[in-house]
């Protein structure tokens, strides 16, 4: 039988995912690759797989490692487990990476990062509890990946993110007593005035974040990478979902896991990935509708994590020439 060359696309959460099943191939397998055609990001420096992984730009790619290998491209929506809510992203990956006809348990996926990277998520973390005053920090990521911008509004189609008003109600809850990071690509408006403990707003590499949400004392997301990286370095979650079932893209079984399910009940499975249908969003449109009593739940969640405040005592020092994804003046108070 010949060796294998993996094909891993789609987002960030899809790659790390896909690692415990890839630990798992490589406990009994050592002449395979794995193209990453999304980024090599969370497969650097990680202890077993770094060796078998390749940007699908790397030199000379396919004469030395693809042509005498047969190609695979795990696709985990089309395992039947998984639109069938019997397994998550994870074990999905795993059935169809190590050949395995029902699900399994598996680890926690591992993230690797340098000294250099950890030390400029830890200054950054650093920074926020010393401009704000406050020990304790969330990271807040809103938004999942296929959000756009319209006017003053952020679109999600596919329903997975917060709905900008009930994020607000949330953040200005929160950042009262605690340091709130928010990660997300583009910024938007957050209503405050002097009294108000301003938010930050890093933009930085993914990689960082997972050293920041690593740090932080509590992770508040919706279906997105920000939650599959907090399960890999142990951090609490709390994950608002909507559209889509916990049972496939999050951990409902963990104890770090606080799982508010808005969509429970609402939803119907959209089939990504399968089909190109647009009726099932339509169905979903309203899944990450909050009432009054959901930002409760999720507040709550949230200062039941992070536990009592505290105010910030340490000695960091902000040290404006060094190169630091926390912003300014965008980046605090905007």
């Amino acid at each position: 039988m010949r060796a294998k060359a993996f094909f891993i696309n789609g987002g960030a959460g899809r790659v790390i995912c896909s690692i415990p099943a890839f630990e798992k191939y490589a406990e009994t397998h050592n002449d395979f690759v794995i193209v990453c055609e999304g980024g090599m990001n969370f497969f650097k420096a990680h202890p077993v797989l770094h060796k078998y992984a390749f940007d699908n730009w790397h030199k000379n790619l396919f004469e030395d490692y693809i042509k005498d290998r047969d190609c695979v491209t795990p696709e985990p929506y089309r395992m039947w487990h998984y639109y069938n809510q019997k397994c998550s992203i994870a074990q999905a990956f795993d059935m169809e990476i190590n050949g395995l006809t029902e699900p399994r348990d598996l680890p926690s996926p591992t993230i690797k990062l340098t000294k250099s990277e950890a030390i400029t998520a830890l200054n950054t973390v650093e920074e926020v509890k010393a401009r704000t005053g406050k020990d304790k920090v969330i990271v807040i990521q809103p938004f999942g990946r296929g959000v756009r911008i319209e006017g003053e509004y952020v679109i999600d189609d596919t329903s997975r993110s917060f709905h900008l008003t009930y994020l607000l109600d949330i953040i200005n809850n929160l950042r009262e007593d605690y340091g709130v990071i928010i990660m997300s690509e583009f910024q938007f408006p957050v209503d405050v005035d002097d009294s108000k403990i301003p938010c930050a707003w890093p933009q930085t590499d993914v990689r960082i974040w997972a050293g920041i949400i690593q740090n932080a004392d509590h992770f508040l997301g919706c279906d997105s990478v920000g939650q599959h990286i907090a399960k890999s370095v142990g951090t609490t979650v709390t994950a608002v979902i909507g559209s889509t079932y916990p049972e496939n893209i999050s951990y409902p079984g963990d104890s770090n896991f606080d799982i508010i399910d808005l969509g429970k009940d609402k939803r119907t499975f959209s089939p990504i990935r399968l089909t190109m249908e647009d009726y099932q969003d339509m169905i979903n449109d309203e899944c990450m509708e909050m009432t009054s009593e959901d930002i409760k739940t999720v507040i709550t969640s949230c200062r039941k994590r992070l536990g009592k405040p505290k105010k910030y005592s340490g000695n960091a020092v902000v040290q404006e020439q060094q190169t630091n994804p926390c912003c300014e003046p965008k980046g605090f108070g905007k």
